[in-house]
């Protein structure tokens, strides 16, 4: 190993010759996560609905010379789910990391919860994460290197502001990354999940937009502020790097210290 800053650096964290499959990688902590990927070396295809914002993040990281690509797809029904997979697979080659971080927030009261809002929600949060780790998890096994991303929330391990369908599907997600780690971890690929905070992301617009809460969520951290979406990259790239081998099935909170407070 470099006895250089950078080149031991470079071995703990650097992607190059990785590729990267990033669900919601157009806006929010997905975009985030996707630009730190590519900035560490990875070949990074994006997959989200909207091929405004899609387009706009893929043309500024081949602007800095990043290997990006994009993918428009619906993810809300498994056809659309399993033709992401194919085409994205298809521009770079089989993905060795898989970050989700595509999701949907439908939180009305428990009461007036239908059917509709339940699975709309299991299948964006919690169905392609699924198939897409069945599509690419055995891959990664055989080629002995894997890396599978799954972003959560807080809803995941404590119920407020209407947690709903929204909170089961993440966690249940973060029971998924288990799962996953348990079946391919012998074979090099570790699975984990991020869990933000509060995070001024499109996402959380309802609550964005009130400045009052804002400020009250902010103070029940630690550090006093609500999470950025650049907060995840570094997180994010260590999970996806070589130095993260012994991790796997763990829910890493990047939050503040709300969860603790």
């Amino acid at each position: 190993m470099s006895t250089t800053p950078g080149g031991y650096l470079a071995g703990l964290f650097s992607l190059e010759g990785r590729t990267a499959l990033v669900t919601g990688g157009s806006s929010g902590i997905g975009r985030a996560i996707a630009g730190a990927l590519a900035r560490a070396g990875a070949s990074v295809v994006i997959v989200a609905r909207k091929e405004a914002e899609l387009v706009a993040t893929v043309d500024e990281l081949t602007a800095d010379g990043c290997r990006a690509a994009w993918v428009s797809a619906d993810l809300s029904t498994r056809t659309g789910i399993r033709e992401a997979a194919e085409q994205a697979a298809a521009v770079f080659g089989e993905p060795d990391i898989l970050v989700n971080s595509a999701g949907i927030n439908l939180r009305p009261p428990l009461g007036e919860l239908g059917e509709e809002h339940w699975d709309a929600t299991m299948t964006v949060n919690l169905e392609a994460p699924f198939l897409l780790g069945q599509r690419f998890g055995p891959g990664m096994a055989e080629r002995g290197f894997g890396r599978i991303i799954h972003i959560t929330s807080q809803q995941a391990h404590r119920a407020f502001v209407q947690s709903g369908a929204y909170g089961v599907s993440k966690g249940a997600l973060e029971s998924l990354a288990r799962s996953q780690a348990e079946a391919w971890s012998p074979y090099g690929v570790t699975a984990n999940t991020l869990v933000p905070g509060f995070v001024m992301t499109p996402l959380n617009q309802r609550i964005s937009s009130d400045p009052e809460k804002v400020t009250a969520l902010a103070a029940r951290t630690m550090t006093g502020r609500n999470g950025l979406a650049e907060d995840f990259a570094g997180a994010a790239v260590f999970l996806a790097s070589a130095s993260s081998a012994y991790v796997t099935g763990h829910s890493l909170f990047v939050d503040g210290g709300l969860s603790v407070h």
